[in-house]
């Protein structure tokens, strides 16, 4: 790795710090949410695990239309169509109380909140180049620092009398914020990767992509799967562990979100230094301490330190996985995150889906013993996958 690489932070890389804080306040904020959707309409964890999944379903067929549409309408309006359509999700999940309009909610902002993220990283490292994993990593620390702000809120408006719905406006004031204050900035465009990149010489079909692509788009599988389980169901535990009020143990999730934004602005700088393949294993060696303290622990400041810890672990692992596959897509960046779009959609859903059910059928304390098996499986990928380069 070359040491000397810089990070330069021009108006187009704050807009898409910015556009991306506004995607946690929505992530965050449905995360946070679920817990007391779930009590409120009276299902099952593995029923309310299906707001995931349809996040999931969302994100998979953002990932498919993710390269049409940045041929056809551009990454710009692709962003900003994202993110307004997120919002719609959102308002849905807020005015809607039964469970078609709260899963149709979630679907609709899954799909176009992860369509308008993956343009967004897609856009990260072309404009920065070898700096574009430290870019990613600083981008979604920025970003998970508005997450921590919004579970904050969330838990305090929760215990209110105005209850938890008028917390999922935040998404809303903040996009229509940014877009008023930075709506005519956008990145510059580059140059078109020549075709012998994308395109087999002389016969303009496109090269497949080799193993390592989809062993790291299966890495990154795991890593969301695993960030998603805790997003969904760390309070649910948290609560069950400590006798902490669903509202009250929403703040696990702050804790954790802590340890996030502290692992991400410490990641983009170990991304300057080291390969992406060796952060994303030492990270995942820190979610495993992080999740032993949080599953073993039966005292609030315990547990609280597990998740923080395990947030420290995971911070990175969404960054460098994308990164991971971006890097192996032979010069293909916005087909690879479309790609990358549809792993994380089936990870963000089949892992809380999978943990609820589990949850459901022996408690949510053991199916967290799905965390530590995603891990191996992360890990082995990454080391099997690895090159000399």
């Amino acid at each position: 790795m070359d040491r000397n690489i810089k990070v330069t932070r021009d108006s187009p890389t704050w807009l898409i710090y910015l556009q991306l804080a506004t995607f946690a306040t929505y992530l965050y904020g449905l995360s946070a949410a679920l817990p007391l959707l779930r009590a409120e309409l009276g299902v099952s964890q593995a029923v309310a695990g299906l707001h995931g999944t349809g996040m999931a379903l969302g994100g998979i067929a953002g990932g498919l239309a993710l390269p049409t549409l940045t041929r056809r309408f551009g990454r710009r309006a692709v962003t900003w169509a994202g993110l307004t359509g997120m919002n719609a999700g959102v308002l849905l999940v807020a005015s809607g109380h039964a469970l078609p309009f709260t899963l149709a909610g979630f679907t609709l902002a899954g799909a176009c909140g992860s369509t308008a993220l993956y343009v967004m990283m897609a856009v990260l490292s072309d404009h920065h180049g070898p700096a574009g994993a430290a870019v990613i990593s600083e981008a979604n620390a920025v970003a998970v620092t508005a997450g921590i702000a919004t579970t904050y809120a969330f838990s305090v408006v929760a215990e209110s009398p105005a209850g938890w719905r008028p917390a999922l406006f935040v998404p809303v004031a903040s996009t229509l914020l940014v877009a008023l204050l930075m709506g005519r900035v956008w990145v510059p465009p580059v140059p078109a990767p020549p075709p012998s990149s994308a395109e087999a010489v002389g016969s303009g079909r496109k090269v497949p992509y080799g193993w390592r692509f989809h062993v790291a788009g299966a890495v990154l599988l795991c890593c969301v799967a695993l960030e998603f389980a805790f997003n969904l169901w760390a309070a649910e535990l948290l609560s069950q562990r400590t006798g902490l009020s669903p509202g009250v143990a929403a703040t696990g999730l702050t804790a954790m979100l802590a340890g996030m934004a502290a692992g991400r602005f410490g990641g983009a700088r170990l991304a300057l230094r080291f390969a992406p393949g060796s952060v994303l294993l030492g990270s995942l060696g820190v979610t495993l301490a992080g999740w032993a303290l949080f599953w073993t622990g039966i005292s609030a400041p315990v547990c609280y330190a597990g998740l923080a810890l395990s947030g420290l672990g995971i911070s990175v692992q969404f960054p460098m996985g994308l990164t991971r596959v971006i890097e192996v897509s032979g010069g293909r960046p916005d087909q690879a995150s479309g790609t990358a779009s549809i792993w994380a959609g089936v990870g963000s859903g089949s892992g809380p889906f999978v943990l609820g059910a589990l949850g459901d059928g022996f408690g949510t304390h053991t199916a967290f013993l799905l965390v530590p098996a995603l891990i191996a499986m992360a890990a082995g990928g990454v080391a099997a996958s690895r090159t000399r380069a």
